[in-house]
């Protein structure tokens, strides 16, 4: 009874807050881009709540429970760089835009309205996919704690987060992921420090782990290779599917519209770059602690649903107190992913879909209408199809790194591309993706694992984007915009270098922490118990490559923010810029 009324008092709260929210709401841009005056921390909070969602706290952790924590961590290192990469090589370019979405950013670029409309298809279509796999999530979760069939779970939710969408547009969005992630945050910390100092600390679940024979290898960094269940057959394969999906996430988080239309609100171009470093140290801690998690739930029971393990400890293994805190934390993520996700695709359906508005006001209405219109499609999928999370948000996710990667990196970086090569990049990179995908899924195709489907569309959109672009010429509004994107305006940001140098020395420090806490208390302790259970030198080494690679992966991104944020930088490179182009 205590789970039922947690959480829908969690829903009336977010409920009221958004509607708060949308007090502020006095034009199209507040409604759309919260007036492009959000501070870091709420940038942080959106990015982070954006990211994670039923599918990261239920479907990547029952992976980790179901034999794989430390690929998973491996996935997370390489994945998180996308982070910084994103706001590095396109994000601040994204905000000095202007532009209201990322599509009509893409419309901007190449003085196209056709490539505005092919990128908001994709984002609707893709995005679309996305929602229905985190409201499944949402409406598992909610039928599981409360004992109500799951389709009252999904219509509460979706009157929750739709409700206020319609009055608050984005600040509504960005204030309640923000305290959303306040939340999930507070309940991945506490549960995850209990669950693992319940067991002995780490040092005791990772012999727990060795120990057992349910999952053999479940403790080593490449988890199990062994038994029907097994998803590898050799490290060499673990290793690759975690390199090769790490940098297919560091790409979807670098360029997906959910993702990159964050920076679109930031106060300026040194928020974007603080966020995206402090919520790529927030994703590292995230994933240390709960991929340990996961794996360590087998010491309680190895044979549980994957995707419900956290679920059946909240229930059963925490403190009530901690049980609520951490299943309405849950609860959140998913239910903030769902609101960015349906604020984008209806802001992208009613900006750059349909026809442009004379004024704000009508403009505005429209954009209501188009959210409650997609919000009610997406309601409708979500109750007829059957429910599987992590499989359709991972799907729906890695479609923007094909089709969306290639394009957002060279609209900033190349002078060759035209406007054909963006649309005919976007459109093949989407659809390659889809096919490969399905003919995968009917059976019809096999790939090796390091052969992903993204890789191949990526490939697919690339060459698409070469032949178009030589068939045709780059006009000269498109150099022309080009040209004002990489112009910086470093009066705006006066005074914000040092503040962002210092965000970049801790995430360096961040790096170092991680790194040596995975060193000390994973790599150290299976080295200590190798002798005792049989560990290969090779799975001990493997330990302590993976600590050092975590932590140099945060080190890395650190320095890189540090060394562009110092001063003179900025101004050097449109010195650079202006002279190239009066050549």
């Amino acid at each position: 009874m205590i789970y039922t009324i947690a959480i829908l008092l969690s829903l009336i709260g977010y409920f009221v807050i958004g509607h708060l929210a949308g007090r502020r709401v006095k034009g199209l841009d507040d409604y759309l881009v919260a007036g492009r005056n959000a501070p870091t921390f709420f940038i942080l909070g959106t990015l982070v709540a954006s990211y994670l969602s039923t599918s990261a706290f239920l479907g990547e952790t029952g992976f980790a429970y179901q034999g794989y924590p430390f690929v998973m961590l491996i996935f997370a290192a390489v994945s998180t760089s996308g982070c910084l990469l994103g706001a590095l090589v396109f994000g601040r370019y994204l905000r000095r835009s202007g532009a209201r979405t990322v599509p009509e950013f893409f419309g901007k670029r190449f003085a196209s309205r056709r490539v505005q409309m092919i990128a908001g298809l994709t984002t609707i279509i893709g995005l679309g996919a996305y929602l229905l796999g985190v409201m499944q999530g949402a409406g598992i979760m909610f039928s599981e704690l409360t004992g109500m069939p799951y389709w009252v779970g999904l219509v509460l939710v979706w009157a929750t987060y739709t409700g206020f969408i319609l009055y608050s547009g984005s600040p509504g969005v960005m204030l309640t992921d923000t305290i959303m992630f306040v939340i999930f945050s507070l309940a991945a910390l506490g549960g995850s420090l209990y669950v693992i100092q319940d067991l002995g600390g780490w040092s005791g679940v990772v012999e727990g782990l060795l120990t057992q024979t349910d999952k053999p290898g479940i403790a080593l960094w490449h988890g199990v290779l062994e038994g029907p269940e097994a998803s590898f057959s050799s490290p060499g394969e673990a290793l690759t599917w975690g390199l090769t999906l790490g940098l297919v996430w560091a790409a979807v988080l670098a360029a997906s519209p959910w993702q990159s239309s964050r920076y679109l609100m930031a106060r300026n171009e040194h928020v974007v770059m603080r966020s995206a470093m402090l919520t790529a140290v927030a994703l590292a801690i995230f994933y240390a602690l709960m991929m340990m998690t996961g794996a360590a739930i087998n010491l309680y029971d190895a044979g549980l649903d994957p995707e419900r393990s956290m679920i059946w400890v909240a229930l059963n293994v925490l403190p009530t107190w901690l049980g609520v805190v951490i299943l309405t934390g849950v609860f959140a993520a998913g239910l903030s992913s769902c609101s960015t996700f349906l604020s984008i695709i209806g802001f992208s359906l009613s900006n750059d879909i349909l026809a442009a508005s004379k004024d704000d006001a009508s403009a505005m209405r429209k954009s209501r209408l188009a959210v409650l219109g997609a919000g009610l499609v997406a309601l409708l999928l979500a109750l007829f199809q059957p429910p599987a999370v992590m499989s359709v948000v991972w799907f729906a996710a890695t479609l923007f790194a094909s089709s969306w990667g290639p394009v957002a990196l060279m609209s900033i970086w190349s002078r060759r591309i035209t406007a054909a090569g963006a649309g005919w990049g976007l459109a093949v990179g989407f659809a390659g993706n889809v096919a490969i995908s399905l003919m995968i899924q009917a059976e019809w195709l096999s790939l090796p694992v390091y052969l992903h489907p993204v890789l191949l569309s990526t490939l697919m959109a690339l060459v698409a984007i070469v032949l178009a672009s030589r068939v045709t010429r780059v006009t000269q509004a498109e150099q022309a915009y080009r040209a004002f994107l990489h112009t910086f305006d470093a009066e705006a940001v006066a005074g914000w270098v040092t503040g962002t140098r210092l965000i970049a020395f801790c995430t360096m420090l961040s790096g170092v922490a991680i790194g040596v806490f995975l060193w000390r208390q994973y790599a150290v302790t299976l080295d200590g118990l190798a002798a005792q259970f049989s560990v290969a030198a090779g799975a001990v080494q493997g330990g302590y490559v993976l600590a050092i690679g975590c932590g140099c992966m945060l080190l890395m991104a650190g320095a890189v923010g540090f060394w562009v944020a110092r001063p003179g930088q900025q101004k050097a490179s449109t010195a650079r810029m202006t002279v190239s182009h009066s050549r």
